[in-house]
C-alpha cells in the first residue's frame, strides 16, 4: 500500500505501511548516489530491493524473492531517466515527465495531470486511497 509520485523535480512519496490490519508508519523514498529511489509493495521485499541497488543493482545478486507473484517495484529516478524495476534486473525506462506507482497511483497521475506538483498529487491519493496516509516525504533530485 503506497503512493509515489514524480513530477519531474520532485519525488514525493507517503508514509503508511499496513501489516494485516495494523498500520505503521515508515519512509519509501531514498536518496542513493545520484538518483532518487522508492519503493511500492511489501516493505521488506522494496528493502530488499533497495538493498540490490544500493549495491551496485548487479544482475547476478538480484533478489530472488522478487521473482514470485509478491513483489514490490522499485522506482529509481536519475536525471533524465525514469526506471522501474519489477521482477527482472532490468529496468522498464519511462519517458513521461509525470509517473507514479502504489495503490495510490491512479489519483496521483491524474492530480498532476490537471497541474499539481508531487507532493499535492500524494495528499489527494491519500485523502482518495485507504491504502495510503501517514503523512509525506519529499525529496529533490541535486542540480
Amino acid at each position: 500500500m503506497s503512493v509515489i509520485a514524480w513530477d519531474g523535480k520532485k519525488l514525493a512519496a507517503d508514509k503508511r505501511a499496513c501489516l494485516g490490519t495494523l498500520i505503521r508508519t515508515t519512509t519509501k523514498i531514498f536518496r542513493v548516489g545520484d538518483a532518487l529511489c522508492a519503493y511500492a509493495g511489501d516493505a521488506d521485499g522494496g528493502e530488499e530491493m533497495l538493498a540490490w541497488f544500493r549495491a551496485g543493482a548487479p544482475p547476478n545478486g538480484f533478489p530472488v524473492s522478487q521473482r514470485d507473484e509478491n513483489w514490490s517495484g522499485l522506482l529509481v529516478i536519475r536525471k533524465g531517466e525514469i526506471l522501474k524495476y519489477e521482477r527482472t534486473p532490468f529496468p522498464v525506462r519511462f519517458e513521461d515527465g509525470a509517473f507514479a506507482i502504489g495503490c495510490g497511483r491512479d489519483f496521483a497521475l491524474a492530480a498532476m495531470h490537471l497541474g499539481h506538483d508531487a507532493v499535492k498529487a500524494v495528499e489527494v491519493a491519500i485523502a482518495l486511497d485507504s491504502g495510503c496516509g501517514n503523512g509525506i516525504d519529499v525529496l529533490e533530485l541535486e542540480p
